[in-house]
């Protein structure tokens, strides 16, 4: 479950709610290309956007047309009434791991986001995951906290923030972390442009959002991070853009158009109030296009 590629695909929107249809082409499109793993209804997935109703239903589909690959789905909600039925649910549907926000709107204390993670440990049978998203949480997780809720024997990964794996400090964190914690606790980079930090650093798995909508491409920057950092120069080169326009507006919003622009997608899947990216972006995007498609045919 913990290691390779765990994919994160988008979820569309068909006015205001999920498109379940061609959410079944996008999740078809991951098993077909081989990843490691699927996860459904992260923040690119719009989870925080969705009714509870909506985040089950899509659960459930994304488990039925996963063809036996691993899928993982966000839990988070901000009480812990909701995140519980939220995983009930999800148990129920087949999910293999549960990825859980501290999703607030009052800012937490470390001894509340331990308690949620406890509360759910408790009612959990399938391994829990940290997700660790300081940017749209706004809350800092401290390695203290990491080790203590190491000893909850449902929690078996962290979802790490990706820069500060980046180089060259990357590996001296990954090392501190293994020394902190358990041996089960497998480590992923988040934040598709630390990637091969993140893994060259010793990350166990990837989260990746681009491997979402890009599978075969995200699993060659896996293979090439994994080989001695040996990669292809000019695939490394062909990137640079797509992770400078990630850095200036989130990934959310690029995949999106992405996915509208290569016709994966007939409406951006962003619900109110979000927004397409700006006219000069999208150029960008269009002329990023080409290049992404053929390294995911290659």
């Amino acid at each position: 479950m913990f290691s390779g590629l765990s994919a994160f695909p988008l979820t569309p929107m068909r006015g205001d709610a999920p498109d379940s249809h061609r959410f079944i082409r996008l999740v078809e499109r991951l098993a077909d290309a081989g990843v490691q793993s699927i996860g459904a209804l992260g923040s690119t997935g719009n989870y925080a956007y969705l009714t509870l109703e909506e985040r089950l239903r899509m659960t459930r589909i994304a488990v039925d047309h996963a063809a036996g690959v691993p899928v993982m789905v966000s839990v988070g909600a901000v009480r812990t009434r909701d995140v519980l039925m939220l995983a009930e649910g999800a148990q129920r549907a087949g999910v293999r791991a549960l990825l859980l926000a501290p999703v607030s709107y009052q800012p937490l204390t470390e001894d509340e986001v331990f308690g949620l993670y406890q509360t759910v440990a408790h009612h959990c049978d399938v391994p829990l995951c940290i997700y660790d998203n300081a940017a749209t949480t706004h809350f800092t997780f401290t390695d203290a906290l990491y080790q203590r809720l190491a000893q909850l024997p449902a929690v078996c990964s962290i979802k790490l923030p990706g820069s500060p794996l980046a180089a060259p400090a990357g590996r001296e964190r990954v090392e501190k972390l293994r020394a902190l914690l358990p041996s089960r606790i497998k480590l992923g980079v988040s934040g598709d442009m630390f990637a091969q930090a993140g893994l060259r650093a010793g990350c166990d798995v990837w989260y990746s959002v681009v491997g979402g909508l890009y599978p075969r491409l995200a699993l060659r920057l896996l293979r090439g991070a994994r080989e001695d950092g040996q990669q292809d120069a000019d695939f490394l080169s062909d990137l640079e853009p797509l992770w400078t326009l990630f850095r200036g507006h989130g990934s959310l919003r690029v995949v999106a158009a992405l996915a509208v622009f290569s016709g994966l997608l007939d409406e951006p899947p962003l619900p109110a109030p979000l927004k397409m990216l700006p006219a000069q972006e999208q150029q960008q995007i269009r002329a990023l296009l080409p290049v992404l498609e053929a390294w995911e045919a290659a």
